[in-house]
Formats: C-alpha cells, structure tokens, sequence
C-alpha cells in the first residue's frame, strides 16, 4: 500500500492518522510514518483497509434530507 493510498483510504473512512492507530492499538507515530512512507503498511492492515474502504465507497452513508 502506497502512502498516498493509505490516505486515500482513511479519507474515504472519515479516520484520521491518529483514529486507524486507536482502532488497530498502534502508536500514531506507527501510523505517521506508514503515511510518510518511511515504513511499510504491514501486509494484513493493508489488505484489512482496502475492504474497508471499498465497502465504504460503495455503501456511502445516508445523505440528511433538507425539509
């Protein structure tokens, strides 16, 4: 997973940096450098975010009605 797509991702979730590093117990420092690029996303957070973010692009949440 590639730093940019790592923010795509967390953009498409509505999760900040420091979010994904509360939901996946790491440290923000952790979740900053996957986001620099510094240090590689792990395999299985990188696999684990693509299905969550695929299934938010394609189940948006519901839009309010303006009365």
């Amino acid at each position: 997973m590639t730093p940019d797509r790592l923010r795509e991702c967390l953009s498409l979730l509505h999760w900040s940096q420091r979010g994904l590093g509360a939901i996946l117990n790491r440290q923000e420092g952790t979740v900053r450098q996957w986001a620099r690029g510094t240090v590689r996303v792990p395999d299985d957070v990188a696999y684990w975010l693509e299905v969550m973010a695929q299934h938010a692009e394609k189940n948006p949440p519901p839009v309010r009605q303006s009365r």
